[in-house]
């Protein structure tokens, strides 16, 4: 899909759900990384992460194109069209709109479940303590006895 496929898309979609026209321009936008698609308050254009429809297809790009003709519409309208006004989540509904759009990232190779843990154990009161980074034992001790501490794992 080009810019001007998406453009003719997004017409459609605005004449169809809203049955008013979209008057301005919907554009892929590549440099967007974690968010579907937005809407510029300044210029009323509408931008789409191509990621999107890569990953997931046209029926993610269509529910993206609804929630940000949602913010496009109630804009120009001057109604409240931010995430937490009751005249956005009110049209979402309606329109049957996407309030959040399907992860774009995948997560990161070093997510916190990879990463190992450190399971130290003081040696005068047993009390344990996992740590996320590698203690020095000399330099640190228990914080309950200020006993010696112990590498275990």
């Amino acid at each position: 899909m080009n810019n001007e496929e998406l453009q003719q898309l997004v017409s459609r979609i605005s004449i169809e759900s809203f049955h008013k026209p979209f008057m301005h321009r919907a554009y892929f936008n590549p440099r967007l990384r974690t968010t579907g698609g937005r809407y510029l308050l300044q210029s009323h254009h509408i931008e789409i992460n191509p990621k999107a429809f890569e990953m997931y297809g046209l029926k993610e790009v269509e529910g993206i194109i609804l929630h940000e003709l949602c913010h496009y519409h109630l804009h120009i309208e001057g109604k409240g069209y931010q995430h937490r006004d009751k005249d956005f989540r009110d049209l979402l509904k309606k329109v049957n709109a996407p309030r959040f759009c399907s992860a774009l990232q995948k997560p990161t190779s070093r997510s916190n479940k990879q990463r190992p843990h450190y399971m130290y154990t003081c040696l005068k009161c047993r009390q344990k303590y996992v740590r996320k980074i590698r203690l020095n034992v000399r330099k640190y001790c228990c914080g309950k006895c200020s006993g010696p501490l112990e590498l275990v794992e």
